[in-house]
C-alpha cells in the first residue's frame, strides 16, 4: 500500500543552505536535502483505489499563488524530551486556507481528519536521546534564520517508501494554483 503525504517543495536554493545546518548535535538524524518540504498534510498508508479517489479529490482545490518566508527554529514537543528540530515559516493566512482545503478535500475522498492542528514546519532532523541543552544551542546560534520569500504555486501528493537507509519520497501528482494551470 502506499505510504501518501501532500506538501509544497522549496526553492533548491533554500534547501541547499538548509542542509548546510546540519552540524553537531548528539543524536540528529538529519533530513537529505532532496526530501526537505513543508507538508501540509502526512496521509499515511492508503489502499490504491484510495489513491485515485484522493487524485481527484486534491485536483479541484484552487488556491492562488501565495507568497512564503522561511524563518526561524524550533523543536517538538515543546516541553519534554526533543524530538524533532524544525525551520518555521512567517505565518500566512494563505497557507493555512490552502491545508484547510486540502484537508476537506481528503476528508471527502474518504481519508480519516489529522487528529493534530496543523503546524507549519519544515523538518530538518529528528532527534534521538539528544540532550535538551544540545538542541538550546542549536536554536540559539540560528535564531535569526531568514531566507528571501518565495512564491508557492504548487503543492505536490507524495509516495514515500521506508527503506532502512531512510524514506525514498517519489512525486505522485503536482497540483498547480489557478494562475499556474491558467498559463499551461
Amino acid at each position: 500500500m502506499p505510504r501518501l503525504f501532500v506538501a509544497i517543495d522549496l526553492p533548491e536554493e533554500i534547501k541547499a543552505s538548509l542542509s548546510q545546518l546540519c552540524c553537531a548535535v548528539t543524536g540528529a538524524r538529519w533530513v537529505a536535502t532532496s526530501q526537505i518540504h513543508l507538508t501540509l498534510r502526512f496521509i499515511g498508508d492508503v489502499d490504491p483505489q484510495t489513491v485515485s479517489q484522493i487524485k481527484k479529490a486534491l485536483s479541484v482545490v484552487q488556491f492562488a499563488s501565495f507568497i512564503l518566508r522561511v524563518a526561524g527554529v524550533g523543536h517538538f514537543p515543546p516541553r519534554g524530551f526533543p524530538r524533532v528540530l524544525w525551520v518555521g515559516l512567517e505565518p500566512h493566512p494563505e497557507l493555512i486556507a490552502l491545508q484547510q482545503r486540502i484537508e476537506s478535500a481528503l476528508q471527502q475522498a474518504g481519508v480519516l481528519p489529522e487528529a493534530r492542528p496543523f503546524s507549519p514546519h519544515i523538518t530538518l532532523a529528528r532527534l534521538k536521546e539528544t540532550p535538551p541543552a544540545a538542541v538550546a544551542a542549536f536554536e540559539s546560534l540560528h535564531r535569526e534564520l531568514a531566507y528571501p520569500p518565495f512564491t508557492a504555486a504548487e503543492y505536490i501528493l507524495y509516495s514515500s517508501v521506508l527503506t532502512p537507509k531512510g524514506a525514498i519520497h517519489r512525486k505522485e501528482e503536482v497540483f498547480r494554483s489557478s494562475e499556474e494551470a491558467a498559463s499551461r
